[in-house]
């Protein structure tokens, strides 16, 4: 049986408003590629920034490889790609290989230096993403679509067990898009990286992953996608002809 990466049970998370989230209950075992879907405000990015702790859980719990998330200090085995590039100071002096270097440097002890196995990494994860010929640009300098591959470079590079993904196409043209979906969905099948992405693209979502997980407020639907494909419920939320679409995997 595959190891459980992330359990919550009966997590609830509110904001001022309200409850943004409430009794969602969920595993991803390892290898899982969970699409994460629903309608606006429903929760989503809520649920994945509270595993990782940049929101409050007000109830229930959740946990990280066993690890309740709170007291979970090994972040160098998972890779967060924000949903936008609010992360990313585009006046910040530093190029696009330094970028890519801070996700190794945040790992190490003082003094912080990169070793040459080090630079070598950052090297191959740019070239994997297509964008080794931008190493020497300024982060200012580049586009939206650009900039995002350079900040997935950097989730990437150090070799994460979990892929955490925020919305990450947003800001990518349909052929750089459909490029990333293949690239993360080979990470997910050759290097059984656990994938937990995030997105309104519903139907290029259905060409790779593994599990469906539809939210609003609380879990819809939880489960494979085959299972996903034979929901009346999930017919009568998407519509017949979308879920026929999203299922036939075109």
């Amino acid at each position: 049986m595959p190891h459980e990466i992330v359990t919550t049970e009966r997590l609830a998370c509110s904001y001022r408003a309200g409850r943004v989230l409430e009794d969602v209950s969920i595993t991803v075992a390892a290898g899982d590629y969970v699409g994460v879907v629903g309608p606006n405000g429903s929760g989503k990015s809520t649920l994945v920034q509270a595993l990782i702790g940049l929101v409050p859980i007000s109830a229930g719990t959740a946990s990280l490889f066993g690890v309740p998330s709170g007291s979970f200090a090994e972040w160098g085995r998972i890779g967060y790609l924000p949903q936008s590039l609010r992360l990313l100071n585009p006046m910040f002096p530093a190029t696009v290989a330094e970028t890519v270097a801070l996700g190794l440097l945040s790992l190490k002890r003082f003094p912080r230096r990169l070793t040459r196995h080090d630079r070598d990494r950052v090297a191959a994860t740019l070239e994997g993403l297509g964008v080794h010929d931008l190493r020497h640009k300024m982060i200012g300098e580049l586009s939206g679509g650009q900039q995002q591959r350079v900040l997935l470079a950097r989730a990437l590079v150090n070799d994460p067990e979990l892929l955490i993904l925020d919305e990450p196409t947003a800001a990518l043209d349909p052929e750089t898009r459909e490029r990333f979906y293949e690239l993360i969905a080979e990470m997910n099948r050759l290097r059984g990286v656990t994938v937990l992405l995030v997105t309104h693209d519903a139907g290029a979502i259905g060409r790779h992953a593994t599990k469906m997980l539809y939210l609003d407020k609380r879990v819809i639907f939880y489960g494979s996608f085959e299972e996903f494909c034979g929901s009346e419920e999930m017919s009568t939320i998407f519509g017949a002809h979308s879920q026929h679409l999203m299922c036939h995997r075109h």
